[in-house]
């Protein structure tokens, strides 16, 4: 479109028909263009809808200047603030637009009718509150913290999240909102030496910045001014406080308490819409978005008027009185949104053709919509890339461009892959409108586009991904390695006071705290264990590998005794039981590789349309595991492979694609599950994702008739039944396959003995995919390499951390608004407890709260079938809100559940809530997760880090690593046998997986001929009368500093030492002689466990050696050596070796002894085969 500003006028509505979403991008584009100094204002329906326009104009309007303005993602009158990177975009768009002088850089603002209603500062407000730093800069560190502090920012240990700033000596991190990443300014004295952006999870420097904005980080300013204010404001609407509401205190002294922005109003003179910060905007409003400003007036009069008459307060659990601020205040009402728009320009949009209707001034655009598949995906008589390739023929027939969009780049390749194999012309990819201009008319232009829907105009036919496929699922990612995940949890969930843990040589002890002793003349951090009788052991930070994490739930758990000959003779017992299982799995490991099985290979066309129809965005795992599945069933030797990971990180569409690639090969796939519901989602998924291919799938369980269980079983025997989906019915004894290929077991652990040794008779010649949703940590999952084929699926889905999570105090109109929203958009609730006592209390409070709800209770202490019916119900929608203990943790995958409520989140593990959450998110419907803390009672700080990190990971996007990492809830897995949870609860889990790990690698070098890695269960002892510690000034936050600790002592290679100090350096600065001391010993001990150097006691004039058990690996190496050392070394009778030097100097011994080490760990790693065994 052209000249639509001379065509309008602003007295009078002017439509423009015929923009159907992505035509209304091009048309904002042409408004950019002709508008000149002025801004244009897009008012869009919501959120969603916002994003897909500011995704569509960077691609046609890649030059003009787009500012989102997004509404707070939280209820009006909520307890909490909204999410800090909507409150972070907010801010950033503000500061933009208050900075600029009038006609100065016009913008296209994109917003929602729900962001446009809520007003804002005033722009002076933020005119001194935005900071560009570059190197050469001035800086004053007590002023810039004050500044920072006035701003709205947290200061805080380690900087993860927008808002946060840390300060370490002439280091400050900071992360301004709206910027990509956090940056880190390096000082020297008070002048900014150098500026670096870094990740917040792995603390590394990113690269080097020209310059750092510093823009405000939140709307609420404190100030002397502003709290006086607030003060005032206070007093005069709800009188004078009585001094228990906590939104009053925490004001009134200057702290930030969440939820204050809701009392906005109170802090300033005014408030102003967005429209004063910009220079006499044209506006646009989208189709419908007036119905979207009447629903969002409704909202915030409900919620008003349901925290006017809320003065309970009383009940047990619940948070204090709320007091709101008028809605006039704080919100527009209808009379100023149509004030707003009375002095400006107005356009309309509209994706119909409209009639002219009174002196309306009507445009037509010229779009429509495009032509949507559906049809075509229905019919199994046709090919659907067929009829696509054959549009797409037609469309260019009649002149127009054509562009293909998909959701990622991965998707979009595919689909150009696809039509070219059915005939499609020439594709090239493109990143803007601009390039696929100047591509040939007979050129496919491919982009990357988040449209809903294609459209067409007079010259150019837009096809989306979904037009072709169906409803996709997708969100872009950051890209995160595994590695970098567990290093930040290793740091955020550290040993805290009074944690279980235990020693390899004294047993179950209690963390009792880290204590500075004084060892000879230096300083040295010790952790503090609590033993029976209140005995205390100090274990040296170098020394802390000695020490893991006792795991489960304390029960009545007793401490070991210190001296006692109790916890050896448990450990040595459990080594034999753990030693003799070594030795069956390397049995079973051996027989599996000498089985044939039939061999399947796949047909490639096939099998790319039938990825295709998968909606969401694979993982780098999720592709990995299927490429290894299908490498195994082509092998021609038979598959035993385990697929692992949590509910909803794709196990099964690796099953699908194995079943898949074995129907079009010929053979039949059994797919057992245990139990009855199970049996039905899968055969659902299996139907519809098989829908449209000549393949019969069956079910077997309880729900089908008998009818039907004896036809599906005539099938299975006749060969008619390609796939058959069951229950241990499939299991039963007249069960007879006519060409049983694949058989796929879902979790594996819950069948019985009897069905397993029957699992075992169908496994014997066939491929086997285990699918297990029980996390499995990194240590065990080395030791099973070889012993089972093991596909760990560890990333989390696009989109699945996108939860929006809450931490709050337990509030009933929160909670009630939360399970209405819910019940309105069609869906349902968890409502999760901790213990089985609080469900019925929970049960009658929610029904007085949502009358109109239908609730359920359920606990894993019912009788099976009970159980059974109540989760099918849920399943099938004839319950709203679910009331369970944690059984939900691994229950059904069901995507119509989106809000989740956990009472009383502080008694759960990061684990539990980690898992829990994930139960919800899993559809295109934005997911809410309420973490509830009881009011006015004083929660634990570990609960309370729990909770934030699990805060923090919605952005950090860590992934599966958390599962996996704090083991106290779902221990190990049942991978092994029902013996091991026994064995578990002996030792520990962290100990019990790293015996069977160097009890397997034992046997395994054993029988290959080959020398077993050494082992960890032992530590060589290195004193070097040096201080070893980080100092409480270099690291002045104690969990972090014991989370470095655990790192620190976890490091194995010079390497991965030289990595640390990197980061060290990065993050805090040069480290201090202590921590250099501390990797360099960190560093001897790797030599000294090489060497089986058991002590190595250095001093001024030489060291001494004490090798393990008094025995070296090798003898006649070890005697040349000391030949060669020209009598400054000697072998004492009780087989120490004395070393002569000058060691005066604290450099010089750590580096002699360092040299000594490294000179025995050669000699021992140059022993003769038949020594070394």
């Amino acid at each position: 479109m052209k000249n639509i500003l001379k065509r309008i006028e602003k007295d009078r509505r002017n439509i423009i028909c015929g923009a159907p979403e992505g035509v209304d991008a091009t048309v904002l584009a042409a408004l950019a263009a002709e508008a000149g100094t002025r801004d244009v204002l897009m008012v869009a329906r919501d959120a969603e809808r916002a994003q897909r326009l500011a995704d569509a104009l960077s691609f046609f309007a890649p030059e003009a200047h787009v500012v989102e303005f997004p509404a707070w993602d939280c209820l009006p009158y909520d307890r909490v603030s909204p999410n800090a990177a909507v409150a972070g975009a907010r801010l950033s768009a503000l500061a933009t637009l208050a900075a600029r002088a009038p006609g100065e850089n016009p913008v296209v603002v994109l917003t929602t009718a729900g962001a446009l209603l809520q007003r804002v500062p005033p722009h002076e407000a933020f005119a001194d509150l935005r900071r560009a730093l570059k190197p050469g800069d001035h800086v004053a560190t007590e002023e810039l913290a004050r500044f920072l502090t006035r701003a709205g920012y947290h200061r805080i240990g380690t900087v993860m999240e927008p808002g946060d700033f840390a300060m370490r000596g002439d280091i400050i991190d900071i992360f301004p909102p709206g910027a990509e990443q956090p940056y880190r300014l390096d000082l020297f004295g008070d002048e900014v030496e150098q500026i670096r952006a870094f990740d917040p999870l792995t603390q590394r420097s990113s690269g080097k910045r020209d310059s750092a904005l510093l823009t405000p980080a939140s709307e609420v300013l404190l100030d002397e001014d502003t709290i006086a204010r607030f003060r005032s404001g206070w007093r005069d609407l709800f009188g004078a406080s009585q001094g228990n509401d906590p939104v009053y205190e925490a004001a009134s002294s200057g702290n930030r308490i969440s939820g204050l922005e809701h009392w906005l109003p109170l802090f300033y003179d005014r408030l102003e819409p967005i429209t004063a910060y910009l220079c006499d905007p044209v506006m646009v409003l989208d189709h419908r978005v007036s119905d979207a400003r009447d629903a969002r007036l409704e909202t915030i009069r409900d919620h008003y008027d349901h925290r006017r008459e809320d003065r309970t307060g009383h009940l047990e659990d619940e948070a204090p009185t709320y007091r709101p601020v008028p809605p006039e205040r704080l919100y527009l009402s209808e009379l100023a949104w149509e004030n707003l728009f009375a002095d400006s320009l107005k356009v309309e949009l509209s994706p119909f053709a409209e009639a002219a209707a009174g002196d309306a001034i009507v445009l037509e655009a010229g779009g429509r919509a495009g032509h949507d598949f559906a049809p075509e995906r229905q019919r199994g008589d046709i090919n659907l890339f067929d009829e696509v390739a054959r549009h797409i023929a037609g469309r260019q027939k009649e002149n127009k461009r054509v562009l293909l969009s998909g959701l990622t780049s991965g998707s979009r390749n595919r689909l150009v892959r696809l039509l070219q194999e059915h005939g499609a012309h020439e594709a090239a990819p493109v990143e803007t409108w601009p390039d696929a201009e100047e591509l040939a008319p007979s050129t496919v232009a491919a982009a990357v586009l988040e449209l809903e829907r294609g459209f067409e105009t007079l010259d150019l036919a837009v096809i989306t991904e979904q037009d072709i496929l169906g409803d996709r699922i997708t969100r872009p990612s950051r890209k995160r390695t595994k590695r970098d995940a567990e290093r930040f949890l290793t740091e955020a969930s550290q040993l805290a006071e009074g944690d279980l843990v235990v020693h390899v040589e004294h047993g179950i002890g209690r963390f009792d705290g880290l204590q500075t002793l004084m060892l000879g003349e230096a300083p040295h951090d010790c952790l503090r264990l609590i033993y029976a009788d209140g005995d205390k052991l100090f274990v040296p930070v170098e020394n802390l590998e000695l020490l893991s994490r006792y795991g489960a739930s304390e029960g009545n758990l007793h401490l070991d005794k210190l001296g006692s000959a109790s916890w050896q003779s448990r450990r040595a017992r459990l080594k034999d039981r753990i030693t003799e299982m070594a030795g069956e799995l390397l049995k079973i490991a051996a027989e599996r590789k000498l089985k044939a099985g039939p061999q399947m290979r796949l047909v490639p066309g096939l099998y790319n349309e039938f990825c295709a129809r998968f909606p969401y965005q694979e993982t780098d795992d999720q592709e990995k595991a299927i490429e290894e599945v299908i490498e195994d069933l082509g092998s021609g030797r038979a598959m035993d492979r385990l697929v692992c990971g949590d509910v909803g990180f794709g196990k099964t569409e690796v099953a699908l694609r194995a079943a898949f690639v074995a129907v079009m090969a010929g053979y039949q796939v059994a797919v057992v599950v245990p139990t009855t519901l199970l049996a039905r989602q899968h055969h659902a998924t299996f139907e519809a994702r098989f829908a449209g291919l000549p393949v019969r799938i069956a079910q077997l369980s309880r729900f089908v008739t008998a009818k039907e269980a004896k036809a599906a079983k005539e099938g299975v025997d006749s060969g008619q039944v390609d796939i058959v989906v069951g229950t241990h019915a499939l299991l039963a004894k007249d069960m007879h396959f006519k060409n049983l290929g694949l058989l796929i077991i879902d979790e594996e652990q819950h069948f019985g003995v009897g069905h397993k040794e029957r699992l075992k008779q169908l496994k014997a010649d066939v491929h086997v995919l285990t699918l297990t949703a029980t996390p499995i940590p990194r240590t065990l999952q080395m030791s099973l390499v070889g012993v089972k084929d093991l596909s760990l699926i560890a990333t989390a889905p696009v989109d699945r951390l996108a939860v929006r999570t809450f931490v709050s105090p337990f509030d009933s109109v929160t909670l009630r608004e939360a399970i209405r929203r819910e019940q309105l958009r069609g869906g349902q609730c968890y409502f999760v407890c901790p213990r089985i006592s609080d469900l019925e209390r929970n049960h009658q409070r929610l029904k007085e709260l949502v009358p109109e709800a239908r609730f359920a209770v359920a606990n894993g202490q019912m009788p099976p079938k009970e159980l059974e019916t109540i989760m099918g119900a849920f399943y099938d929608g004839e319950i709203d809100v679910l009331i369970s203990t944690t059984i939900v943790e691994s229950g059904l995958d069901i995507p119509n559940v989106n809000t989740m409520i956990v009472f009383r989140a502080d008694m759960f593990g990061l684990s539990q809530l980690y898992q829990l959450r994930g139960r919800i998110g899993r559809s295109k419907a934005r997911a809410y997760a309420y973490l509830t803390l009881p009011p006015g009672k004083k929660v634990t700080p570990t609960a309370l880090r729990r909770l934030e990190v699990l805060s923090s990971l919605d952005t950090l996007g860590a992934g599966f690593s958390i599962a996996s990492h704090d083991l106290d809830i779902r221990g190990a897995g049942n991978l092994l046998g029902t013996e091991q949870s026994g064995h578990i609860r002996e030792v520990g889990v962290e100990l019990y997986q790293q015996m069977l790990e160097e009890a397997v690698a034992a046997l395994r070098a054993e029988r290959e001929g080959g020398v077993a890695a050494t082992n960890r269960t032992w530590t060589p002892e290195i004193n070097v009368g040096t201080a070893v510690l980080i100092p409480e000034e270099y690291v002045r936050d104690l969990d972090v500093r014991m989370g470095l600790y655990r790192r620190i002592a976890a490091l194995e290679d010079r390497e991965e030492i030289e990595n640390l100090r990197v980061e060290l350096d990065d993050r805090f600065g040069e480290p201090p002689v202590e921590v250099e001391n501390l990797l360099e010993i960190i560093g001897i001990k790797a030599l000294c466990r090489t060497a089986g150097i058991a002590k190595l006691d250095a001093g001024t004039g030489g060291g001494i050696v004490t090798f393990r058990d008094d025995t070296f690996v090798n003898p006649g190496g070890l005697v040349d050596w000391i030949a060669s050392q020209a009598g400054t070394v000697k072998l004492r009778p009780d087989m120490r070796i004395v070393a002569t030097r000058n060691w005066a100097k604290v450099e010089a011994r750590l580096a002699g002894t360092r040299d000594l080490a490294q000179a025995l760990a050669g000699i021992a790693a140059n022993a003769p085969a038949q020594a070394a065994q």
